[in-house]
């Protein structure tokens, strides 16, 4: 009876050491998966975090003034390549370097973007130091009438109309043919308009305006010595180009040996400047 007692107790604490291992065991793995899993979720949740305030810093990232410029001008020197064959890339090189990206005193006080002076102008003015203190500057009503002027100047004198005979998507040669006409005396003018260009990828602007479809492609203005060369388009009259281009129906057809007032879609017409 006594040997049976002892055989019964051994076996009981047998049962009880293996068992107790096994309990600690699977007790262990949890708390391990627990904890993996748990991590997993925090990494994840930092991951969606991080991605947050990625975006926010990218929304919040402050737009640069020449950023600024070229958004609220970039059409309107587009416009201005159709009209008159300047590449749209110069004109607002120039703006930006001219005007300081319209912060210049006399872009703020006058609308002049591009620090043309009053030589023959009989407009508002304004003076400010440039070469020679208090020398005169054009004044405009608006910015688009800067546009405008720049655009006349340039094809309106003979001294730059070497420049139209390049291609019109020609920066470079338009950069450097601006310093050789004299518009600025700077050395380095031709390198800075280039750099702006290049920098800020002006040039695409000049490939939108060249990509545009053949009726708009028309728009482009050939400048030879002094004379436009446009292509008339539906609805055009005599009368009408001579006050768009600021000169008169005799003149328009003694250049171009009319006999009578008729026009044809797709005419190309000589008009003095």
């Amino acid at each position: 009876m006594k040997k049976t007692h002892k055989h019964i107790l051994l076996l009981l604490i047998t049962l009880a050491f293996s068992c107790g291992p096994k309990k600690g065991i699977v007790t262990k793995r949890s708390d391990e998966k627990q904890k993996t899993e748990g991590t997993k979720e925090s990494t994840e949740e930092q991951k969606v975090n991080d991605k947050k305030e990625v975006k926010t810093e990218q929304k919040s990232k402050p737009v640069s003034k020449v950023d600024a410029y070229i958004q609220r001008y970039s059409n309107i020197a587009m416009t201005e390549m159709r009209k008159s064959k300047i590449p749209a890339s110069i004109t607002l090189a120039q703006g930006i370097l001219e005007s300081g990206s319209g912060n210049g005193r006399l872009a703020v006080k006058a609308n002049n973007h591009f620090g043309i002076k009053c030589h023959g102008w009989k407009g508002a003015k304004i003076y400010h130091d440039d070469d020679r203190s208090q020398e005169c500057f054009r004044k405009y009503r608006k910015p688009e009438s800067s546009y405008e002027d720049h655009s006349d100047f340039l094809t309106g004198r003979k001294r730059y109309a070497k420049l139209f005979d390049l291609e019109p998507d020609d920066y470079k040669g338009w950069a450097k043919g601006l310093r050789a006409a004299g518009y600025a005396t700077d050395r380095k003018y031709p390198q800075k308009l280039i750099s702006l260009i290049e920098r800020y990828e002006l040039y695409k602007y000049d490939q939108e305006v060249l990509g545009q479809s053949n009726s708009e492609k028309r728009e482009l203005i050939k400048v030879n010595h002094g004379v436009k060369r446009v292509i008339v388009e539906q609805g055009d009259t005599l009368y009408s180009l001579a006050k768009r281009y600021n000169t008169t129906v005799d003149k328009i057809k003694s250049l171009n040996n009319m006999n009578s007032n008729d026009l044809v879609a797709g005419q190309e017409l000589m008009i003095p400047n």
